[in-house]
């Protein structure tokens, strides 16, 4: 075996050849790169420039190729001419030019609650608006309660989401003159709308889906209780 051993500007070239096979095996210490070939048993090394410049030209060889159409829109970026290609939806809704309080499609900017009007517990009698509400019988927890109270009202819960297993507040209501129980507690739970703009709302005689501001309206005496207990 012949070796051979060369210093190049900072570059070691080590070249080991035998009968069966030949080894080059090229070790840089922060040094320019050089093209080695081997020509009859000689080493024949090109200068080519520093590794900055092999690397720069290796991206401009194989960078990736984008479409003129694609170029022609980044240019033109910030001239303006992509405004016109955008037009944003408009904020106000048809639902909130006529108030209709059955479409989720109005008050973009507020959260909507879903309140029914009917019977309820504690006013079997007459009907007044409440939300969609269960009495607690065998359920697992109470948050199985609150689901079997949203799905006899929805007919199914695909396009909902609990926001967690415990209550997000609770009242105490004492009993009246006139009630034949001696008071309950009402718990709430948070669920929110996902992926759909309509729901059938069944079992009630009526429903609407209001602002934070306009829930207030509904429950007078509750109103400050409600108002700590939303925040949005």
């Amino acid at each position: 075996m012949t070796r051979l051993d060369f210093i190049v500007k900072k570059t070691k070239v080590v070249y080991m050849l035998d009968r069966s096979s030949a080894l080059l095996r090229v070790e840089r210490h922060r040094c320019s790169t050089h093209p080695i070939e081997i020509q009859n048993a000689k080493i024949v090394i090109h200068i080519t420039g520093s590794i900055s410049e092999f690397s720069f030209r290796w991206r401009q060889q194989f960078r990736r190729r984008y479409p003129d159409e694609f170029l022609d829109k980044s240019n033109s970026s910030g001239k303006g001419d992509y405004q016109i290609e955008y037009e944003p939806a408009p904020r106000i809704t048809e639902a909130d030019k006529t108030n209709d309080k059955k479409s989720l499609q109005r008050a973009l900017d507020s959260k909507l609650y879903l309140l029914l009007y009917g019977k309820a517990y504690g006013s079997p009698s007459v009907p007044v608006w409440h939300f969609p509400e269960k009495v607690y019988e065998s359920e697992e927890t109470l948050r199985k309660c609150a689901e079997s109270a949203l799905q006899s009202v929805l007919g199914e819960l695909s396009h909902t989401y609990f926001a967690g297993n415990a209550p997000m507040g609770h009242m105490v209501i004492q009993p009246t003159d006139n009630a034949h129980d001696s008071g309950y507690k009402r718990f709430f739970f948070k669920s929110q709308v996902t992926a759909t703009n309509e729901f059938k709302i069944g079992k009630c005689e009526d429903f609407v889906w209001v602002t934070k501001d306009e829930l207030l309206g509904y429950f007078p005496e509750q109103a400050e209780y409600l108002s700590k207990m939303i925040i949005s």
